[in-house]
């Protein structure tokens, strides 16, 4: 009895073998397309939040005033003290056209100040895109070669940064300001931020050390409220203990 020839499934499996590392790079960039265009782009995690901001100084977009004045471009030393909206956009950029009028209402905020880093554009483009919507931005920085950009992690423009008065990022938006996400999440993020600066303010100014004491109680001696000033003192050992 002959045996059954197996000249014809040797080959086969020689081609399955071949083809199984593109079938896993094909499925590998499947998932890969899947999660970056299926998925909530905005709620792509960054690895600066609570880190302090970028800093990398950026010149002023030439030409462009404010009640004459040239607008500065953008020093990091303003992150600290002030809560901070960051915009990186790009008057090339469709999204940031939608978004624009929504920036513009947001900047009349007096509480905050509104930052914005142009991104690998033309200064004259970037002067008609302000003039056509406004310019929300007490500081705009020019990012030319988009290096800036990569320090703050910008994947792609528009993204919208909240820092704040401690000059950490504190929330980051990827993608473009909407309808939908404006008050639900950017002006929540702000609030925020304000919130966490208040409380830090009040809890500074509520801080009464050891020295103060000592001198309030010496003022009180001179003025003759001796008692107080001695109970003040005792308090003041004991606060120290």
């Amino acid at each position: 009895m002959s045996e059954p020839s197996t000249s014809g499934a040797a080959p086969q499996s020689r081609r399955w073998l071949v083809a199984l590392p593109l079938l896993g790079f094909i499925a590998l960039a499947g998932i890969f397309l899947l999660r970056l265009h299926g998925g909530d782009p905005s709620k792509i995690p960054s690895a600066l939040i609570g880190r302090p901001a970028p800093q990398t100084a950026l010149p002023a977009l030439e030409g462009l005033v404010n009640n004459g004045t040239q607008v500065p471009g953008l020093d990091p030393a303003v992150f600290k003290g002030k809560v901070s909206v960051v915009n990186v956009w790009a008057s090339w950029c469709v999204p940031c056209h939608d978004e624009a009028p929504l920036l513009t209402k947001l900047g009349q905020d007096k509480r905050l100040q509104f930052v914005g880093i142009n991104y690998k554009d033309a200064a004259d483009n970037a002067r008609r895109f302000l003039g056509r919507y406004g310019n929300p931005f007490g500081i705009v920085g020019v990012d030319g070669n988009g290096r800036a950009s990569i320090e703050w992690g910008v994947y792609g423009v528009p993204e919208t940064f909240v820092v704040g008065r401690e000059g950490t990022i504190v929330y980051k938006l990827v993608g473009p300001v909407t309808p939908d996400n404006v008050n639900s999440v950017l002006k929540a993020e702000i609030e925020k931020a304000l919130q966490a600066g208040n409380q830090s303010s009040y809890r500074s100014s509520k801080i009464i050390t050891p020295m103060m004491i000592s001198i309030l109680a010496t003022e009180f001696q001179y003025s003759g409220h001796t008692n107080l000033a001695q109970e003040m003192n005792l308090n003041s050992n004991e606060e120290t203990c």
